[in-house]
């Protein structure tokens, strides 16, 4: 049985990702294809990882889910939109590439080319 201290942890913890995941504003997105397909390739823990790095960046970016993308040979499907730049679509998407495109992408605003869609083709 967990204690008092150790449920308000998880809870802030909780409270934590959530405003992460459904902040309201326009500034930095990232964007998860969650369709079917999308968490078959493994799209759950992609979210989770950007979600986690994000906040333990402490950046002000909206982690959030859609439904699908519509190139399902690509999944897992990651949408980053910077304002004033291109969409920048990431595919193939593991947990482990995502600390690069935060470092990089989110925090550097430099996209990381060799996981986009061009370097897939």
């Amino acid at each position: 049985m967990k204690s008092l201290q150790e449920l308000a942890a998880i809870r802030d913890k909780m409270r934590q990702t959530v405003s992460t995941r459904e902040a309201a504003h326009d500034a930095v997105r990232v964007v998860v294809g969650m369709a079917t397909c999308g968490i078959a390739a493994g799209a759950r823990p992609v979210l989770n990882a950007f979600t986690e790095e994000v906040a333990a960046a402490g950046l002000d970016v909206l982690v959030t889910q859609t439904g699908c993308i519509g190139i399902c040979q690509y999944e897992p499907v990651v949408e980053v939109y910077m304002p004033g730049q291109a969409k920048t679509t990431y595919v193939k998407m593991t947990p482990d590439k995502v600390k690069r495109v935060v470092q990089q992408h989110l925090k550097g605003g430099n996209p990381v080319a060799e996981y986009t869609i061009g370097a897939a083709r």
